[in-house]
C-alpha cells in the first residue's frame, strides 16, 4: 500500500468489502501510520460498517 496514489487508493476501496478495509486499516496502524491515509482507511470502512448495520436493523423492521 505504501505507492499507492490517491486516486489508485480510492479506485481500490471502492471496490473492496468491509472486511477488506478493515484489514487495511489495521495494517496502517501497525506500518505506515499516515495520518491521511488512516482518515480516509477510516472513513471508508465507517461507510461500510453503517450501511451493514442499516440494513440488519431495518430487516428486523415490521413490514406490512
Amino acid at each position: 500500500m505504501k505507492n499507492l496514489s490517491w486516486r489508485a487508493l480510492n479506485n481500490q476501496l471502492s471496490m473492496m468489502s468491509e472486511e477488506e478495509v478493515w484489514e487495511m486499516l489495521k495494517s496502517e496502524k501497525r506500518n505506515e501510520r499516515r495520518f491521511s491515509v488512516l482518515q480516509r482507511l477510516h472513513q471508508r470502512y465507517n461507510t461500510l460498517r453503517v450501511a451493514r448495520e442499516r440494513i440488519e436493523i431495518l430487516s428486523l423492521a415490521n413490514k406490512p
